[in-house]
């Protein structure tokens, strides 16, 4: 678990799946802009207690680190999720971020805390060298976030991801941990 002012960051529990299942059904049209396309099964509580076995044993094999928001005030309602995935070791030291909030949740902050504790913890508990987060040019409010948070872009790439329904360009950014020293 990561925390931070105001917020945690951790994988719920099997248990929890239905209120995962929740922020998911909650929020599907607004993330629906920017996700892959989905099926309606990942709206399940079945789905998700699977799923959250499976993510669970990603993080054991340091493959990835996903993660849900909770208010710490609230912590057992879903405001968002975060994803630290692909993450390479050797020479490259990098991982990739991700992350949504709800809709409700917006213009609160509630990313850029986020995104904040989550790169620290790749920099200081995973010893990356760098985090790497791509976002659609039309994502204004990310875009926002990634600057906020130090980002700096490092390219653009065509036709990057399919996502609701073509191919979507996006803005390549990264951040690089100014304190790791070399291996």
């Amino acid at each position: 678990m990561i925390e931070s002012k105001r917020l945690q960051l951790r994988l719920p529990g099997a248990d929890e799946a239905p209120e995962v299942a929740r922020y998911y059904r909650d929020n599907d049209e607004h993330l629906r802009p920017w996700s892959p396309p989905g099926s309606p099964v990942q709206l399940t509580a079945e789905f998700w207690a699977e799923q959250l076995q499976r993510w669970q044993a990603e993080t054991d094999d340091r493959l990835a680190y996903r993660f849900f928001l909770f208010k710490r005030s609230e912590p057992s309602v879903v405001i968002g999720s975060l994803s630290l995935t692909n993450v390479v070791r050797g020479a490259l030291q990098q991982c990739f971020l991700g992350y949504t909030v709800a809709a409700a949740e917006q213009g609160n902050g509630y990313a850029t805390e986020a995104v904040d504790a989550a790169v620290g913890f790749a920099f200081r508990d995973l010893r990356l060298h760098r985090v790497a987060a791509n976002y659609m040019p039309e994502n204004k409010r990310s875009g926002r976030v990634l600057r906020r948070c130090g980002f700096r872009v490092e390219g653009y790439a065509y036709d990057y991801l399919y996502i609701a329904g073509g191919w979507a360009d996006h803005i390549l950014t990264a951040k690089i941990n100014p304190d790791l020293e070399t291996p």
